[in-house]
Formats: structure tokens, C-alpha cells, sequence
């Protein structure tokens, strides 16, 4: 189940909400109680090499007939 980042704006509280997608827009009050929080844009990491730069040509040409 997705989990979803959200903050109270009262205490300032950051908290995350398991729930399934069609709920996620559903409003989710903090862990104090309070019911004033916003959900987070969160980011998504994609794996791969911090300058790695481009990949070495392959020796031997390409196929074709």
C-alpha cells in the first residue's frame, strides 16, 4: 500500500499515511490530533551513476545485412 507525506500546520508535525491511491487525496489528521495538515509532493529516486557520463561505443559496428 502506498504511504503519503503529510504535515500538520498547527505543530508542524510531518507524518506519513498508509492508505490505498483512491484515498489519497483524503484529508488525514496528525498524530496530536490536530486536523489542519497538508499532503507533501513527495520525489522519486531513479537509480543510476552520479557522472557516469555517456556509455562507451560497442567495438565490432552494428548488425544490419
Amino acid at each position: 500500500m502506498p504511504r503519503y507525506d503529510f504535515r500538520c500546520r498547527e505543530c508542524s508535525e510531518t507524518f506519513e499515511v498508509s492508505r490505498p491511491m483512491s484515498a489519497s487525496g483524503d484529508p488525514a489528521p496528525c498524530p496530536a490530533g490536530h486536523v489542519d495538515t497538508v499532503k507533501l509532493l513527495t520525489t522519486v529516486a531513479v537509480g543510476g551513476l552520479a557522472g557516469a557520463g555517456p556509455a562507451p561505443a560497442r567495438a565490432g559496428g552494428g548488425g544490419g545485412a
